[in-house]
């Protein structure tokens, strides 16, 4: 198959604005440069060699890698088994966003903002420079106390004009699947930090502030064995950048 042209689970989270000394830190030592989304499908035939890629990227402690397995190649003979339509609707509002209209697999979209085919290493290189040259606008510090996750945002340097969103995303941090049918038959593909579910926990205004989760809403999600939080700009208003961006611990 050629490359193919052509994201809200709604969670009770308690969010709560916390004051006091920060939990115990729990955040790997190296922050993340950039967040790499791979937007990938079981039915298409050109997406093994961009999934076998996103599993060397994550060993990267610099980047934040997220498999996001869609849904709307499921009619060519195999339904996808980690697709989700929340995945097919996020890739959707990226290409509103950028507006170029750009849908296909594999597609990876580098800290929100630029897209490229998921197999291209030296472009994905390429992006990731570019794109997180700056840095993040929001620092994001994670610890887990009392039961709660919570989540510490720094304060930007400049006025915001309009809110972000805070993104809960439960990830498994490896996953194996055997293909049985449509245009990958008899492949076993392994896949890189599965997104299991999103949720909204939240807005971000520019000013520091916390907000609490209880650690059972950041773990129920099926298979979840890890999550990231990410700070966007709201997808809806047709912004898309990645302000900020944390891993949490595995289980």
């Amino acid at each position: 198959m050629m490359v193919r042209h052509t994201s809200n689970i709604a969670a009770a989270a308690a969010l709560l604005l916390l004051a006091g000394a920060p939990a115990h830190a729990q955040q790997p030592a190296v922050r993340p440069q950039a967040v790499v989304e791979l937007f990938t499908s079981q039915g298409c035939s050109s997406c093994p060699a961009a999934d076998a890629l996103f599993t060397e990227l994550a060993k990267d402690p610099k980047l934040i890698t997220l498999t996001l397995p869609v849904t709307y190649w499921d009619y060519l003979g195999w339904k996808d088994t980690l697709g989700q339509e929340v995945f097919s609707k996020r890739q959707k509002l990226y290409a509103k966003a950028r507006g170029d209209g750009q849908i296909y697999t594999p597609q990876a979209v580098v800290n929100g903002a630029a897209h490229i085919v998921g197999s291209d290493k030296g472009g994905i290189d390429k992006l990731v420079q570019e794109q997180g040259k700056s840095g993040f606008t929001v620092k994001v510090d994670l610890s887990e106390a009392d039961g709660a996750l919570r989540v510490a945002l720094g304060q930007a340097p400049f006025a915001s004009e309009k809110p972000a969103v805070v993104w809960l995303l439960q990830v498994s941090r490896t996953a194996t699947v055997p293909i049985e049918r449509g245009e990958n038959t008899g492949k076993t593909v392994t896949y890189a930090n599965v997104v299991r579910g999103i949720s909204r926990i939240g807005e971000w205004n520019g000013q520091a502030a916390t907000l609490s989760v209880p650690l059972e809403t950041v773990r129920s999600a099926a298979k979840a064995d890890s999550y990231v939080v990410l700070v966007q700009a709201d997808l809806y208003a047709r912004q898309s950048a990645i302000l900020g961006a944390a891993r949490g611990p595995a289980k």
